[in-house]
């Protein structure tokens, strides 16, 4: 499971199956299950990678979501003008970030990550004259490729599949250069990688300043596709929760891992709704549960995420094929 083959069969199913399937829903929770993917993954460059655990990623995720649909709503520009600006945006805030991060570690720096978030989140809910408080921002539907007003599911299939592949690229490049076997051993132990000329500080803004590109830049197409940007939802905790938990489930530090786990959650949440729906405001709750449950189950038993456990059991086959004569 650790070699390319894996991905390429994941990616190629999942850029295959609009032309096969014409289900509107399941083509809705490909996209989704995409764009999870790709958080997880950003959020997989910090928190597995560089070992910089954060549950504020919602803060990225939500600064990308309200830059184009601000652009789209009060001048009237290109939501593809928005993305970049969220991205460059989430990326200097990723700076500060990241610069803060060489002094707080452990809890400390997962409580400054979720205090910012929670900052946003008071800005985005209680500024109405620009954000349009706690009402939200209905993003209006413009055709056209230029202003992202695609009706056609199978399209943002193949738009989300571009950026998941980035942020897998990423990931990959993590797992065999020398910046990523660096970035491993900070993740380790920073004061032995400091001590042998590895350049630690660097290399953790590095990872969170690309992280939240990508996850700023899910939160944009999110809001695009969606067609509404509430400031309780995009700057949530419950959000960045999904992000780590996803790339937990999934395998820390393994390109592919965030979007298995993204699957998995997608559709367990997806289920959820169909079961549960009727509960309103419970169904968070059961969610948190569900969560807490998964968690645990994967830290006790499935330490290694889903990655290295198929990992594991494909290669006990093997060995076990090889000796049987």
């Amino acid at each position: 499971m650790s070699g390319t083959v894996p991905a390429v069969v994941v990616f190629a199913l999942a850029g295959l199956a609009p032309l096969v399937v014409r289900d509107a829903f399941l083509l809705d929770s490909l996209v989704l299950i995409l764009i999870w993917g790709t958080a997880a993954a950003a959020w997989n460059v910090a928190g597995g990678y560089a070992g910089q655990v954060s549950l504020g990623h919602s803060a990225f995720f939500g600064l990308g979501a309200y830059a184009p649909a601000l652009l789209v709503t009060r001048w009237g520009l290109s939501p593809w003008l928005g993305l970049l600006v969220g991205a460059l945006v989430a990326t200097t805030i990723g700076l500060v970030i990241g610069y803060l991060s060489n002094r707080l570690r452990g809890p400390y720096f997962v409580l400054a990550t979720i205090a910012f978030s929670q900052v946003l989140l008071i800005m985005g809910s209680r500024w109405r004259g620009f954000t349009s408080g706690s009402e939200g921002i209905p993003v209006p539907f413009r055709p056209g490729f230029w202003t992202l007003g695609i009706a056609d599911k199978r399209v943002w299939v193949w738009l989300v599949l571009v950026l998941a592949l980035g942020a897998y690229l990423l990931q990959r490049y993590l797992d065999h250069s020398r910046r990523g076997y660096q970035l491993v051993a900070v993740r380790e132990d920073e004061d032995a990688a400091l001590s042998l000329g590895v350049p630690a500080r660097w290399l953790k803004v590095a990872a969170i300043c690309a992280s939240a590109a990508f996850t700023a830049t899910c939160g944009g197409l999110w809001a695009q596709y969606v067609g509404f940007v509430d400031p309780f939802y995009v700057f949530s905790v419950d959000l960045s929760v999904k992000f780590a938990l996803a790339a937990i489930i999934g395998g820390l530090g393994t390109a592919l891992g965030p979007f298995l786990g993204a699957a998995l959650i997608t559709t367990v949440e997806t289920w959820l709704r169909a079961q549960f729906g009727g509960l309103g405001g419970g169904l968070i709750g059961i969610y948190l549960i569900v969560y807490g449950v998964a968690l645990m189950v994967m830290v006790r038993w499935v330490p290694q995420g889903l990655v290295g456990w198929i990992g594991d059991r494909w290669r006990r086959h093997r060995a076990v094929g090889a000796a049987t004569p």
